[in-house]
């Protein structure tokens, strides 16, 4: 039997206009809070029922934060909302035509569409190292690599062949953005403050952290003194940076770069590059490189009521001709933009253009140590730019249960150099790989 099968989106009619929204990322949640639902129905898609603070994924990836305390049930988020109805579901296509949008359980009409749906992990084609490298768009993504991780230096406690232990304790990042950044420092204090109290018999001065970025300097969009500072401070926590080089293959044993030089690594972290996940349906003229151009107010062009947001959307202009930051912050202000006028947008009112504002960029590299550069480039490091760096992501996570968990646990990593949370509790099992399933099998885990 199907699993749908008797299964209906059970959505009520309505009088009034409904605003499909589709992701529940910062964009779609910030969108459904805003939206005046005494004036609106709002119904949100999601293919999670959870909103996920993208910007923490490193730290449930290198044992620093438990899943749970960086997402929230999207359902709670907007209990307090009217007429507002979440279904759990993957949308398949949209068509403009009838202003419908096909999910994996029926079609629902709408008459405004916000596509909120974010990106993907974009391996430029390469299906090899689709298969075998790590990305981080996703808590299951963290999570995998977590165990991975873990998985790693368990085996390395039990082994004496050298070029198997090198590539058990051999560690790629793809990507010298924010997120590659983080998570390099994250890997080198766990290397240094944790990782030798749990393995003894681990030599880790033999542990290689490789960052490898494709461009000059790390950090790129940073001012110099911001991209300088995270060169220094990673360089000095040992981590090995490899510049104007791109990881060209990766068949889950040896990393190829463009520079000539090969990397033996089980470990392979893309954070290089993302594409927008366009929905079918959509026409061909309105999509540039995966995204949906969007005009001054967020509106797809061409269409007469679709609207695309946050990471999805590419919204260029004189001062980002390549479009707005893949951040939170656009999204937020986005969606916030785009539900307080889509009452005037409905009654053919004037509406002031969206603009978008800078409110700066911060990187964390490790323990006390961050950067954080205001618009203006002026630019914030070490131990102030850290605290002001742990206040935003803490203030910005979905609930208040969310604030207190990641609070306290920083608070005890912080005192006590000890993360707390390196259990394989759902091991991950590597493609093709017969021999670690066959264990996972035989020890019951």
């Amino acid at each position: 039997m199907a699993l749908y099968s008797g299964v209906s989106l059970n959505i009520p009619d309505t009088s009034k206009p409904r605003v499909v929204i589709i992701g529940g990322g910062f964009g779609g949640l910030y969108a459904a809070h805003k939206i005046d639902t005494d004036k609106f129905q709002v119904v949100l898609f999601d293919k999670r029922n959870y909103h996920t603070f993208q910007p923490l994924l490193y730290q449930v990836a290198t044992a620093g934060l438990q899943g749970d305390a960086i997402a929230g049930p999207l359902r709670t988020a907007l209990k307090n909302k009217k007429d507002f109805h979440f279904r759990l579901l993957r949308v398949l296509s949209i068509n403009e035509d009838k202003n419908t949008v096909t999910t994996s359980i029926g079609d629902l009409h709408y008459d405004y569409l916000i596509v909120a749906n974010g990106c993907k992990s974009n391996f430029y084609g390469n299906k090899l190292m689709e298969t075998y490298a790590f990305p981080m768009k996703s808590i299951p993504d963290a999570l995998n690599l977590k165990s991975q991780l873990m998985q790693t230096f368990e085996s390395a406690s039990m082994i004496n062949d050298p070029e198997r232990l090198e590539k058990l304790l051999s560690i790629v990042i793809v990507g010298g953005g924010p997120t590659g950044v983080e998570t390099a420092g994250a890997l080198a204090e766990l290397r240094k403050q944790v990782l030798p109290k749990d393995y003894p018999g681990i030599d880790f001065s033999k542990m290689h952290i490789y960052l490898v970025q494709s461009g000059d300097h790390l950090l790129a969009g940073m001012s110099e003194k911001a991209t300088n500072y995270a060169y220094k401070d990673l360089n000095r926590m040992g981590i090995e940076i490899i510049l104007n080089a791109k990881v060209t293959n990766y068949d889950g044993a040896v990393a190829t770069l463009s520079n000539g030089q090969t990397i033996n690594t089980f470990t392979l972290i893309w954070s290089a590059g993302v594409t927008g996940d366009v929905i079918s349906g959509l026409k061909p003229e309105w999509v540039d490189r995966d995204k949906l151009i969007v005009d001054e107010y967020c509106k797809v062009k061409g269409s007469k009521n679709i609207y695309a947001i946050g990471d999805i959307a590419s919204l260029k202009s004189e001062k980002y001709p390549h479009g707005l930051p893949g951040v939170a912050q656009p999204a937020i202000q986005m969606g916030k933009y785009v539900a307080k006028n889509i009452g005037k947008f409905h009654n053919n009112e004037k509406v002031a253009p969206f603009r978008y504002l800078d409110k700066g960029s911060l990187a964390t590299i490790g323990r006390g140590k961050a950067v954080f550069q205001l618009s203006g480039n002026r630019t914030f490091t070490g131990f102030f730019a850290w605290f002001i760096w742990a206040f935003i992501h803490i203030a910005f996570l979905v609930n208040f249960k969310n604030r207190i968990k990641v609070f306290f646990s920083w608070m005890w990593d912080y005192f006590t150099y000890d993360s707390g949370n390196r259990l394989i509790i759902r091991p991950y099992i590597r493609a093709n790989d017969e021999v670690a399933k066959q264990i996972i099998e035989e020890n019951d885990y």
